[in-house]
């Protein structure tokens, strides 16, 4: 069985086995599923945009694809047609589809997180993460989110922090 096939049958304990293997601290937040896209849950359960992070996954247009995972906070927005694509070293580059998505990392959108991708997968997360005491993440599932001091981060293997990951959102 493959990490990604291990990773669907319980995507949520599988991020919390990760980030206990890695030591980090974290606290675990329940949550509605139909309430985890970031906007809604942030509402809904007291967060501010500014204090959560969106992990998304994005892919080279061209065969063969490459793919990177990416960490912004929530209030900016992920500076892919310029320092991914060059991150990457491609000339074109999107948001990976839900499909996508969820065949590369076994996570559904609203529940994607840093902590237990596959060690071949990029990770960039936005420096602007790291000037907060702790984050709101996705937790794995669509059920959970993590709140994580950022330095926990830096405990995924190949994590690298990008200055100019994002831009603010207008």
């Amino acid at each position: 069985m493959t990490t990604v096939e291990q990773i669907a049958l319980d995507p949520g304990a599988h991020v919390l086995t990760t980030i206990d293997v890695l030591a980090q601290p974290y606290e675990l937040i329940e949550c509605d599923p139909e309430l985890a896209d970031t906007a809604v849950f942030c509402e809904r359960y007291g967060v501010a945009l500014e204090e959560s992070g969106n992990c998304i996954v994005v892919a080279s247009k061209k065969e063969p694809k490459q793919f990177a995972a990416c960490l912004v906070l929530s209030h900016t927005r992920l500076d892919v047609n310029g320092t991914v694509r060059r991150l990457l070293g491609v000339r074109k580059l999107s948001f990976a589809s839900p499909d996508e998505t969820a065949a590369l990392t076994g996570m559904m959108i609203g529940g994607v997180t840093p902590f237990g991708l596959p060690l071949d997968l990029p990770i960039y997360v936005d420096q602007l993460v790291f000037d907060l005491e702790t984050v709101v993440i996705g937790g794995g599932s669509r059920s959970q989110k993590l709140r994580v001091p950022p330095a926990a981060l830096h405990a995924i293997p190949g994590v690298e922090a990008i200055d100019g990951l994002s831009k603010r959102s207008d």
